[in-house]
């Protein structure tokens, strides 16, 4: 069964007691799906971009923690709470920026220690069942998301993306995917343009494949063709995800956001974030809080077996960026817009 998705293919899916993985590496050429059976290989799927995108990331997370109870679960009860404490520092270490693996794993947490004296089995059910939740649960938020944004555009829009934000990101419907396949739904004429995303391409591989499967019109632009569309009025609204977003609004997102906010800005083109709720950090009151992860040298040198860079050349590869809050024109959460985010609003929308 797919644990939840409303697309043709499942980013992940819960199938005879194991889950399933569909391998964002082999995209779009294959459509391959890996099977993991404990928190750890799960974590190494996580670090390996087997899979990415916040929600889907937080969505794994709970599941490795779910299937480390099941392969516990006929342990005595001392064994399985350190087995399964082990569980969770090696997921929480998998990947450092997106909030939602946090979000995540603090619910199953939550969940473990309200059933101190369960038996190892019917917790380790329990947890299953939470899984299942939190997955269902992203889907219906994204669908809310979608509704909410919807709104934001034109009978007919020309829409920028950054990255993928959509179902493959998220465990179905998507983020900011999500809002341009709800405007589609709702009867609007939406054509998106898609930047490639280096270096790890998720705007060429994903994103261009993903509205392809929905007969969404995409065209794929190099990162650096932006500015020139915009100057030409060719862009009517910027709309991405995040990653994580701090508590005055700063937004933390693939490499790359940030000079496409400062372009929106200077061709005064709204620039939205489609993000839930479970991305809104509190507890980071500002961008510059916001722990950036850096990814091996290989991602930059070249791309699968093909070198571009010369032997021996320094690299800087930091995988996010955080765009001030000033230059967001409204965060689409589930429970409605917040135009010109700050602290009191985002506090206000989370209470």
């Amino acid at each position: 069964m797919r644990a939840s998705s409303d697309t043709a293919y499942s980013t992940l899916r819960w199938r005879d007691d194991a889950l399933e993985l569909l391998d964002q590496r082999a995209l779009p050429e294959h459509t391959t799906y890996l099977r993991y059976y404990d928190a750890a290989s799960v974590a190494g799927a996580i670090r390996d971009m087997v899979v990415r995108g916040a929600p889907a990331i937080g969505c794994t997370a709970a599941y490795g923690i779910a299937l480390e109870g099941l392969r516990l679960s006929r342990s005595a009860r001392p064994a399985f709470d350190e087995r399964m404490r082990d569980a969770f520092a090696v997921l929480q270490a998998s990947r450092p920026t997106a909030v939602n693996l946090s979000w995540a794993l603090a619910r199953m947490r939550s969940a473990a220690e309200s059933e101190a004296a369960a038996p190892p089995g019917a917790l380790a059910e329990r947890l299953l069942g939470l899984a299942h939740a939190i997955c269902s649960e992203d889907v219906r938020l994204n669908r809310a998301m979608g509704a909410h944004g919807a709104e934001l555009l034109g009978a007919s829009a020309r829409v920028l993306t950054h990255c993928n934000a959509g179902a493959l990101a998220t465990a179905g419907h998507g983020t900011a995917l999500g809002v341009i396949r709800s405007a589609v739904e709702a009867g609007k004429k939406i054509e998106v343009y898609a930047d490639e995303t280096r270096p790890f391409l998720q705007g060429a591989r994903l994103t261009a494949w993903e509205l392809q499967q929905d007969a969404i019109p995409v065209t794929l632009i190099a990162d650096s063709a932006a500015a020139f569309l915009m100057s030409r009025e060719r862009i009517d609204a910027v709309i991405v995800g995040a990653d994580r977003v701090a508590g005055n609004g700063d937004v933390a997102n693939k490499i790359g956001t940030y000079p496409l906010a400062v372009l929106a800005s200077r061709h005064a083109i709204p620039f939205y974030v489609a993000c839930p709720i479970s991305t809104i950090d509190l507890s980071i009151a500002s961008g510059a809080d916001i722990p950036i992860e850096e990814r091996s040298a290989e991602e930059v040198l070249g791309y699968r077996d093909m070198r571009w860079a010369p032997e021996g050349v320094a690299v800087r590869n930091p995988v996010f960026d955080v765009t001030p809050a000033e230059l967001v024109t409204a965060l689409i959460t589930e429970k409605g817009v917040v135009h010109a985010p700050d602290h009191p609003k985002i506090a206000a929308l989370i209470k």
